[in-house]
């Protein structure tokens, strides 16, 4: 199976399904022949799982640069790392890149990718179930200890390979950690799809077929809207719904000691709640939401320590605020998504709320 994505500048296939990375050398054997090196970018973890069937599958000659896990390879020192490495092994722009991985290893390869000779083609080969979101739709970025993604490039893939053979040896954080970002495509988007989250009583209770499912819903609504605004002027926006604050607690905690994911979560609730004032979400929702979020797992105890104070300042340097003016993106209704400028002491207000309930929960 496979969805296009079209941009202003490009047209590419993402391929979903078993055994994707094996027809892709069959696919794309003469594309890939004519490259004068390919290099395989992949962290320590993936590599170690993975090794033997990369090597089974993917039969051309190719070099291997293994990276930091997680956010430690979105770096300044390993960026520049890679690109020592490239112009070591004389790469050159007729030279082609793949990022094996989950988003980290994805943001920072395609960062390389876009600025190495200023800009060499590069193949997305995600491993996580959160990588769905990041794989497509040509973000690439580094980090900066002021703030998450700050260095980086619009940069597309010429393909975007989901082999879901490297789903199953996913550890259950990394699952619930994917799932954030599917349930916000489905907020954004679908009011019955998140109806089928609500009705879920665990984590254990998702059937895989049904994963499977909704990870191509969740490509195809990044699709879409990738495909009205690649640059994120108007509505790829949409797709910050709980990054806004996620982030500024991702940040606050330090990367790499919460998921993304998680972290998305958690910045899901304020988001909720300021659409319930902002929009016209069904008062509660946002507390319904918040439930689901417990079943399923999520630990919203990483708020607690960080200071509103703190918060508010990695969320004033966030991409998205202007002028100094937070632009949330919120719900009109469940799958209608607006943006909104929020001022600070609302977002207060709704940060004092998800804290009580925290508490409550604790006792």
């Amino acid at each position: 199976m496979s969805i296009q994505v079209k941009t202003k500048d490009s047209v590419y296939e993402v391929y979903l399904g078993e055994n994707v990375l094996e027809s892709f050398c069959e696919r794309q054997a003469d594309v890939l022949s004519a490259y004068d090196q390919l290099v395989l970018i992949t962290d320590e973890h993936v590599w170690s799982l993975h090794e033997e069937y990369v090597r089974t599958n993917f039969k051309l000659p190719y070099k291997l640069y293994i990276v930091p896990n997680g956010e430690d390879c979105k770096t300044f020192e390993s960026y520049y790392q890679v690109q020592t490495f490239l112009l070591e092994e004389n790469f050159s722009r007729n030279s082609a890149l793949l990022a094996l991985g989950g988003g980290a290893v994805g943001d920072l390869a395609g960062f390389v990718a876009a600025t190495f000779m200023r800009g060499i083609p590069f193949y997305q080969i995600p491993t996580t179930i959160l990588a769905h979101d990041s794989a497509v739709g040509g973000k690439t970025a580094i980090n900066h200890p002021n703030g998450k993604n700050m260095i980086g490039a619009f940069y597309q893939p010429m393909e975007v390979l989901y082999d879901f053979h490297f789903l199953k040896t996913l550890p259950e954080a990394e699952v619930r950690s994917g799932l954030a970002e599917v349930i916000k495509h489905a907020i954004i988007s679908d009011a019955n799809w998140m109806d089928e989250f609500l009705a879920l009583p665990n984590l254990d209770a998702i059937d895989n077929n049904e994963l499977l499912r909704w990870i191509e819903k969740g490509i195809r609504v990044k699709a879409h809207i990738v495909e009205l605004d690649e640059k994120e002027q108007s509505y790829r926006k949409f797709l910050n719904f709980g990054h806004t604050y996620g982030h500024a607690v991702e940040a606050s905690v330090g990367y790499g000691k919460i998921t993304h994911g998680e972290a998305v979560m958690i910045g899901m609730i304020p988001a909720l709640m300021l659409s319930e004032l902002h929009g016209n979400v069904a008062a509660g929702y946002s507390k319904d939401v918040y439930d689901l979020a417990n079943r399923l797992g999520y630990n919203f105890k990483h708020v607690l320590p960080c200071k509103f104070e703190d918060l508010s300042k990695f969320m004033l340097k966030d991409k998205k605020t202007m002028n100094g003016e937070l632009h949330f993106a919120l719900l009109q209704e469940i799958g209608e998504p607006f943006v909104q400028t929020i001022l600070m002491e609302e977002v207060k207000k709704c940060d004092e709320q998800l804290r009580q309930w925290v508490r409550e929960g604790n006792e």
